[in-house]
């Protein structure tokens, strides 16, 4: 599941900005990547997994899907204690106790192993069952490339807003704070528009590990809609187990592109056998397929129920087009891309807002 970002700064709405303006903040600072959508020279890679679909003609944003991890987590804990009290701690107590003790001991250690592994699962699993309601209940933002449009469902009027792909703000955050665990650094990226009519904000934000991948993530989104990349498999972090004609979803296949690539790495030497037969022996304790059966389950139901939360119309407007009504970039988006492809190809190592300020400059495009 990707990661939202409620808590970081906010952008100025109150004045215009454009791709390579910075606005500083308390500890850090926010720097513009559109308007314009000029590219960044980042490779396009979704590492937060915030792209949650993409076909030919459109890509959702912000959706999410569960993760196949989640289940191993409760599954392996659960089983996992269960053992431990049925065998592990029986087995520590003969090397301890006389047997005859162990024995009254042991009627302790079944019902210590049934109850607590019951309650733990309990209590995980609800937790589990929150983060999916969220998901089940998230609206995401989609992109149509053909339209160059984005499109904005608000959750409790389902008033869908559009918005022109060339107005589209979007941003990425490097924040230091300070909490009680010490000095703590936040990055995110965000896209987002003011409500034509209410001036409200419509923003979808995420954290992100550091600023190039944040970087990376708006890429990912800009070189899809510049139909740079084509599917999910392309944006995606190569290391990831997916298999390029995978669903969008984690499930079965998941894992056993996991176990593949596991036998690779042992065949070639990258992992001796103690790491094997631990990393298989952790699977066999989660009960193998099982996880991934789960997940898969959960992640179509949400394919079923995500198309009724939104309005006919955005259905209807998600719908491919004839190529010969294919909107066409802006041709100062032309100009200034073109510009921008010049300067980074001069300068690779200067920052993208130095990149797109010189681009504007040569163009003679105003502030």
């Amino acid at each position: 599941m990707s990661k939202k970002a409620p808590d970081l700064p906010q952008p100025e709405l109150s004045q215009p900005h454009r791709a390579g303006d910075t606005q500083a903040i308390p500890g850090g600072r926010i720097t513009y990547l559109a308007p314009l959508p000029l590219s960044t020279g980042h490779p396009p890679l979704d590492n937060s997994k915030a792209v949650s679909e993409c076909n030919d003609a459109w890509l959702d944003l912000g959706g999410g899907w569960p993760s196949a991890s989640v289940w191993q987590l409760i599954v392996s804990t659960w089983l996992g204690f269960v053992l431990l009290c049925l065998i592990g701690f029986p087995l520590i107590s003969m090397t301890l106790l006389p047997l005859n003790i162990v024995k009254d001991l042991y009627q302790g250690f079944f019902w210590m192993g049934v109850a607590g592994g019951l309650v733990g699962f309990l209590i995980m699993y609800l937790g589990y069952r929150s983060g999916i309601k969220r998901l089940r209940n998230n609206i995401p933002v989609r992109f149509h490339r053909q339209r160059r449009e984005v499109c904005f469902t608000l959750t409790d009027t389902q008033e869908a807003v559009y918005v022109p792909w060339e107005s589209l703000m979007a941003w990425v955050v490097e924040a230091r704070g300070v909490t009680q665990y010490g000095v703590q650094q936040q990055y995110g990226m965000g896209v987002g528009y003011a409500h034509p009519e209410t001036g409200k904000w419509l923003k979808l934000e995420f954290m992100s590990a550091g600023l190039p991948l944040a970087i990376s993530n708006w890429e990912a989104i800009r070189a899809y809609m510049d139909y740079e990349v084509h599917s999910l498999h392309e944006l995606q972090d190569p290391h990831l187990p997916r298999g390029k004609d995978d669903p969008p979803w984690e499930g079965v296949h998941t894992l056993r592109n996991a176990r593949r690539r596991m036998r690779e790495r042992r065949a070639n030497g990258e992992v001796g056998p103690i790491f094997a037969f631990f990393w298989y022996a952790y699977h066999v304790i989660e009960l193998w397929n099982l996880p991934g059966y789960l997940t898969e389950w959960e992640a179509k139901r949400l394919m079923k129920s995500r198309p009724k939360l939104r309005p006919a119309e955005v259905e209807e407007w998600s719908k491919p087009l004839p190529k010969e009504q294919w909107a066409k970039p802006s041709e100062e988006l032309v100009r200034l891309s073109a510009e921008v492809r010049r300067l980074r190809a001069e300068n690779p190592l200067s920052p993208i807002e130095e990149i797109f300020s010189e681009a504007y400059r040569r163009q003679g495009v105003e502030a």
